[in-house]
């Protein structure tokens, strides 16, 4: 996560709502009377996975509830949620994290019990809801806001489609508007994203280059192969020491390229290309190095982003 580090090692006082204790359900997620379960674009996370799943926010936007699935005051919003979730056909995940038997994330999140909701994009948490919403409030997060997240994650360049999971909480409606046995990454793909869901980023961006160089019109490898490198060399990045770094040497062009990545990984996309194109109009000698990562960089967003176009016309007007 771009500004919150996940702590293994925090303090558990506080994590869990001692309230949902009289709320106790003994029934087994997707049975009668028990929580809704997993299944089509509904996961459940856990402290071992927490740390992969934020890193596929990069390619897809993703919906966090932080509940307790024995508390039944939680079960209205985890349905409803999963509902709105899987009509959308992958354009966004949710993932579930039971802050009873994973309390640390619930801890690095600052949520202060169950339910509470966020929004992840690009690794960055947006708060937007903590306790149990009303009838009208619900409404408008299933209506307004998930809509609104996933506008901002494609602004951003995260346009992927979250994986189709088989469950027993799957919904007629998912079901039906999944085509049976389609792969929601191609193929050829298979390797490279994994290699990024695992983490390792610098081999994905090498998979992706080799399926870039077989194929050049495949834009969907081009562009996941621009994602990975950013997050290969910045992913990790502590973000207040790189600005630092950056305001301190502003002629420095390793500083401008790693504050630009950071922008970049936060989708502050018209603040990087901007940053890196008014460097170069002073900097002319280090035109090749900011040439490059802008054309990774124009490789994110949808190619008809008139923020690609805008920074491109200014590139060759700086380069010529």
């Amino acid at each position: 996560m771009a500004e919150q580090k996940f702590n293994p090692g925090l303090s558990l006082a506080g994590a869990v709502d001692l309230e949902s204790l009289k709320h106790k359900v003994d029934a087994e997620a997707g049975q009668a009377g028990g929580a809704p379960a997993a299944g089509g674009y509904v996961i459940d996370t856990d402290e071992s996975t927490f740390q992969s799943m934020v890193q596929t926010s990069a390619t897809f936007p993703i919906l966090l509830l932080l509940w307790v699935p024995t508390d039944d005051r939680c079960f209205d919003i985890a349905r409803k949620l999963g509902e709105a979730v899987n009509k959308l056909e992958g354009k966004i995940q949710l993932s579930r994290i039971d802050i009873a038997k994973s309390p640390t994330i619930a801890q690095a999140l600052q949520a202060q019990g169950a339910p509470a909701l966020y929004g992840l994009i690009g690794g960055r948490p947006m708060p937007i809801l903590q306790g149990v919403p009303g009838a009208a409030e619900m409404q408008q997060i299933t209506e307004t806001l998930i809509p609104q997240i996933i506008q901002m994650a494609q602004q951003s360049g995260v346009t992927g489609t979250a994986p189709y999971v088989e469950g027993a909480g799957t919904t007629d409606s998912a079901a039906d508007t999944t085509p049976s046995g389609e792969p929601e990454i191609p193929a050829a793909h298979q390797k490279a994203h994994q290699l990024a869901a695992d983490g390792d980023y610098a081999g994905a961006a090498s998979e992706y280059a080799r399926l870039v160089e077989a194929d050049p019109s495949d834009t969907l490898a081009a562009r996941e192969r621009s994602k990975a490198l950013l997050l290969a060399r910045s992913a990790d990045a502590d973000v207040r020491t790189v600005r630092a770094a950056a305001a301190a040497n502003p002629d420095d062009v390793e500083a401008q390229l790693a504050v630009a990545d950071v922008d970049m990984i936060g989708g502050q996309i018209e603040d990087a290309f901007g940053r890196l194109l008014d460097f170069l109009a002073g900097h002319k000698a280090d035109v090749e190095p900011v040439r490059q990562r802008l054309l990774e960089y124009f490789a994110i967003p949808d190619a008809k982003d008139p923020r690609v176009a805008r920074a491109r016309r200014r590139l060759a007007t700086l380069m010529y």
